[in-house]
């Protein structure tokens, strides 16, 4: 086990409705303002126009809350109201101004590239919808959590996001069939919804629909059990690609693969009679 200290706090952040202030408009600006709209933030832009990035344009010429001021900051009045504060400028001087008058005002701040002025790090992300996971080396090596996000993604369990989506809509249908905070109720379906998720492969969970959540609820919850996907209608990402796969065959086939694909067709048939 390795010792505690010299880390950091992962936390989910709630910024829905929060006023963030960025400055600056530039490269690594864009993915900051890419970040906190993520989390349905409110941004004020403050970045003269001449050094806005292609990225950070776009999101000022879309339908996103933002409100842009043409100019370089203007000290403390920029900073009324705020409830978080991002710096990403050259100006390595006038960014540890930024830190010092937002620190006096208890306003959390990331100056960007200056770690010792960070009161948090933003770290490398990964997102599949619901699904966020942060690397984070701590500001020490920015790259290599690079690296290791991608090393990360490529080992996700395909349709996770998806997967994610369902389970928490039956967890929201099961909350309101059976009501309740803490206690035993809670305790049981907090058990139930465990062995649903492990009992189920990712790709079953992600095929969930509205019926299908009812059978299992109807004949899982009710009668303290995990039918497996069949038994409530479920089946295969795999096999729902496979059937579509054969009812839209290539219409430029030649005659010889068509007789080819239909004699194929009927091994698969005869053997799943068997």
């Amino acid at each position: 086990m390795s010792p505690l200290g010299g880390g950091s706090l992962l936390l989910a952040w709630q910024l829905k409705g929060k006023h963030v202030l960025i400055v600056g408009g530039g490269d690594v600006a864009s993915g900051r303002i890419e970040s906190v709209l993520a989390a349905d933030a409110r941004v004020t832009l403050i970045s003269p126009s001449n050094g806005l990035h292609p990225l950070t344009k776009r999101f000022l010429d879309g339908p996103y809350n933002i409100t842009y001021h043409d100019r370089l900051f203007g000290g403390v009045e920029d900073l009324v109201d705020a409830d978080l504060v991002l710096t990403a400028i050259d100006d390595v001087a006038q960014s540890r101004i930024i830190c010092g008058l937002c620190r006096d005002l208890k306003v959390p701040v990331n100056v960007a590239d200056i770690p010792e002025s960070c009161d948090f790090y933003f770290g490398s992300q990964i997102r599949d919808g619901p699904l966020q996971i942060m690397i984070s080396t701590n500001g020490n090596s920015p790259k290599l959590a690079n690296i290791i996000r991608k090393k990360i993604e490529q080992n996700l369990p395909e349709h996770a996001g998806d997967a994610i989506i369902r389970v928490g809509e039956l967890r929201t249908k099961l909350k309101e069939r059976a009501p309740g905070v803490g206690g035993e109720i809670g305790k049981r379906r907090m058990r139930w919804m465990i062995d649903v998720c492990t009992s189920w492969e990712m790709e079953e969970l992600a095929l969930l629909d509205d019926q299908m959540m009812k059978r299992l609820l109807d004949d899982g919850w009710e009668k303290n059990a995990v039918p497996a996907p069949a038994e409530v209608g479920g089946r295969s990402r795999q096999a729902h690609n496979t059937t579509l796969n054969f009812i839209a065959p290539d219409v430029l086939v030649t005659t010889l693969s068509f007789v080819t694909g239909a004699a194929c067709a009927c091994l698969f048939l005869l053997a799943r009679r068997r």
